[in-house]
């Protein structure tokens, strides 16, 4: 793993690295942990000729994706790393932004095992993981300290290198930008996803709160610059 400071990353995005480095015109992307599909948007949008599979494990939001008629290259299904819903050898490349360290830790490699068999043999999967640094971390350990879920992912992603399933491709470090129109949008987007359920009573929410208004500017956006680590795996 490379030692490289914070403070002198780039800022860069999940969309324009994907861009940079997998093959987006007429093959088939499956992405895992969609999420939202924001990012799935974005991608289908920007390249028509993408076929692309994402799931989801959350129940409620595969539910509202599934309603999203827009997109007519995507196609929705629920499930999580560790069973994939698509045929062996399969798919182009792989996407999991931020995914990886939400498997729980016991599925971890079986989720490595799954990705090894839908992938086209040289096939890429893309794993971008936040590093667990930086002012927006801090407030978020306060609810939701995910050291030891991040420690596993990066562990079980070179448990797959060193078993001979892939090959790292190649390592690119960067800092991602989280912007937020006030608390109650980070409240909304972060405290109110529906995938996770935290416990926080009146006091921690407070401290949640006053951890996040100094980072709000006059014009009411609180921007974050988190470190992001993404490794590019190659199947062999």
């Amino acid at each position: 793993m490379q030692l490289i400071k914070h403070s002198e990353l780039p800022i860069s995005s999940d969309r324009e690295l994907i861009a940079q480095h997998l093959p987006l015109q007429h093959t088939t992307l499956l992405e895992l942990g969609c999420g939202t599909a924001f990012a799935t948007r974005a991608i289908s949008e920007a390249y028509p000729t993408v076929k692309i599979i994402a799931t989801e494990v959350d129940r409620i939001q595969h539910e509202k994706n599934l309603q999203i008629s827009d997109l007519p290259n995507v196609s929705f299904r629920y499930g999580g790393a560790e069973a994939i819903d698509a045929e062996d050898a399969s798919i182009d490349a792989v996407v999991m932004l931020k995914s990886l360290h939400h498997v729980p830790i016991e599925l971890m490699d079986k989720g490595f095992d799954e990705i090894a068999r839908v992938l086209k043999p040289g096939g890429l999967a893309y794993i971008s993981e936040p590093v667990y640094a930086g002012e927006f971390n801090e407030i978020l350990r306060l609810f939701n300290d995910e050291k030891i879920v991040r420690e596993a992912a990066f562990a079980a992603m070179q448990r797959a290198v060193t078993s001979g399933r892939f090959e790292l491709a190649e390592e690119v470090h960067c800092k991602s930008l989280s912007r937020f129109e006030g608390f109650e949008d980070f409240e909304n987007r972060i405290l109110g996803a529906t995938h996770s359920n935290f416990d926080v009573d009146d006091e921690l929410f407070a401290e949640i709160k006053a951890a996040f208004l100094p980072h709000i500017g006059s014009d009411g956006i609180a921007e974050f610059h988190n470190p992001l680590r993404v490794d590019l795996l190659r199947r062999i």
